[in-house]
């Protein structure tokens, strides 16, 4: 029996979603924004993004997905069309139809075959990184 309209069930269902590495937040197919998105989970672009994206987390960019962005996360997931630089902390991967058009600074990346890349490749790992041996 709940007191006082309380209901503590919601709250951790929300936390046991979260803790299984969900997606947060979505922006749909035919949607559209403009401006800064920052985040620390897991956010999916289906739609036009136009702007800049820091996370500490993971962006997930749908096949229908257009964006525009200077962009600074964790782990980048693409497979659709990017204009602008990519820095991933810990690595990108490239699915097909993805299409770049920009400077990439990570170091891991994967690329499956048909994505076309137009720019330049930085995989030089960061100090500190795993596996430079600096601190």
């Amino acid at each position: 029996m709940t007191m006082f309209g309380r209901n503590d069930k919601k709250d951790i269902t929300k936390e046991q979603e979260r803790a299984k590495g969900e997606v947060e937040a979505f922006l749909g197919t035919g949607s559209s924004f403009e401006g800064k998105l920052v985040f620390e989970d897991i956010v999916r672009l289906d739609g036009i993004f136009t702007g800049e994206i820091v996370s500490k987390g993971t962006l997930i960019i749908g096949p229908e997905a257009k964006v525009k962005a200077e962009l600074k996360v964790n782990t980048l997931i693409m497979s659709g069309s990017f204009q602008g630089n990519i820095e991933a902390v810990t690595g990108v991967i490239l699915k097909n139809p993805a299409r770049v058009t920009g400077n990439i600074n990570t170091p891991r990346l994967t690329v499956e075959e048909g994505v076309i890349i137009n720019g330049a490749l930085d995989m030089n790992p960061q100090p500190g990184s795993p596996g430079t041996g600096e601190s």
